[in-house]
């Protein structure tokens, strides 16, 4: 359910899962779904309607043993316009969650994930008489049936160079097995794309996808005069301007370079706008006093921080855009392989 592009499935046939049925909204990410997987069958439409939900419901065999939920987050995320309980509660994408009951009360699963944002863990929905965060109110109405489990996991900690807390809901039948994934040690962005060529603004190189955006003069030099890990808001004489030359105004994570020593800053649907947050690549000191790389990452470097494979194999007809915006909105997929691979070993076919 809300499956958008489909990023989050990219390991699950290596985990033993085949999607048999999915359901998008927006035709173009469906579009881009269904040649990714063509095996499954994708239902367009909003899952709030009754034809839509009966024609999903009536999609899934009575073999099928997994459903994943990933309702949209933009009425939840932190970079999104909602930033009150009170907003996020008048917001109707937050209460998309409650179409997942109702695909779970007319099928038999043995194990459901739901993921989001962190925001997801602590919100606030109304149920019954009062207001319950989702896990309470899954509790009470599946406990017998399922253990219920919610954690917040961040994909550095999984072998992921990429800072990026995801809440994740687990669902599974009493008497199944699912246990949580183990942690690993943070990759760091010089360890995960320190080898890749240089690129300044529109420059190309020989690897596929690594190709650099272009960006106007003005980001360009603010961002040369700005080292590592720093903001060009900061900047005492090369700061950004807008075309009359006045002084943009931005926090302090906006023109910023990420660092060299970490793992990227979370990826955001808006990866490729150099202003927006934490998005310039770190780049490194020249000769003259500037710094390399003025520029956001290429769609190869956005693919190694988000464990997506470093050539994907994507639509022709899918722009830079595009594919960023699907990146930034998805689960690193190798975080939800990980999750999904710890399912029964039956169920796995292992």
């Amino acid at each position: 359910m809300f499956s958008s592009a489909g990023i989050a499935e990219t390991y699950f046939k290596e985990a033993g899962i085949d999607i048999c049925v999915a359901n998008e909204l927006i035709p173009k990410r469906a579009k881009f779904y269904q040649e990714m997987y063509p095996d499954s069958n994708m239902i367009v439409g909003d899952i709030r309607e009754r034809e839509i939900k009966d024609e999903f419901i009536e999609s899934i065999d009575d073999d099928v043993k997994f459903l994943i939920a990933t309702p949209p987050c933009q009425g939840l995320s932190t970079l999104g316009m909602n930033k009150h309980l009170d907003q996020m509660q008048s917001d109707p994408r937050n209460y998309l969650v409650f179409d997942i009951l109702d695909v779970i009360d007319k099928k038999d699963f043995d194990y459901i994930l739901i993921e989001n944002v962190s925001r997801f863990l602590t919100m606030y929905f109304p149920y019954k008489d009062s207001f319950y965060k989702l896990e309470e109110i899954l509790k009470d109405l599946y406990s017998d049936k399922y253990n219920v489990e919610a954690e917040l996991l961040n994909a550095k900690d999984y072998g992921i160079p990429q800072s990026r807390p995801r809440a994740i809901i687990k669902m599974f039948k009493k008497g199944k097995k699912w246990d949580w994934p183990e942690t690993q040690s943070e990759i760091t962005l010089k360890e995960a794309i320190g080898d890749l060529p240089s690129l300044e603004s529109g420059e190309s190189s020989s690897l596929k996808f690594h190709n650099a955006k272009t960006h106007n003069e003005r980001e360009i030099e603010a961002m040369k005069h700005t080292p590592e890990g720093c903001s060009a808001i900061k900047n005492e004489i090369y700061y950004p301007k807008k075309k009359d030359g006045s002084r943009i105004k931005g926090f302090h994570n906006t023109y910023k370079r990420m660092r060299w020593d970490a793992p990227a800053p979370a990826r955001t649907m808006n990866n490729g706008n150099i202003g927006s947050h934490n998005n310039v690549h770190p780049g490194r000191k020249l000769s003259d006093g500037t710094y390399s790389d003025a520029r956001v990452l290429t769609l190869r470097e956005l693919f190694i921080v988000s464990s997506l494979p470093e050539e994907w194999n994507v639509p022709e007809w899918a722009t830079d855009n595009f594919i960023r915006q699907m990146v930034g909105e998805a689960i690193p997929p190798k975080l939800s392989f990980q999750i999904v691979n710890l399912m029964e070993k039956e169920f796995n076919n292992d």
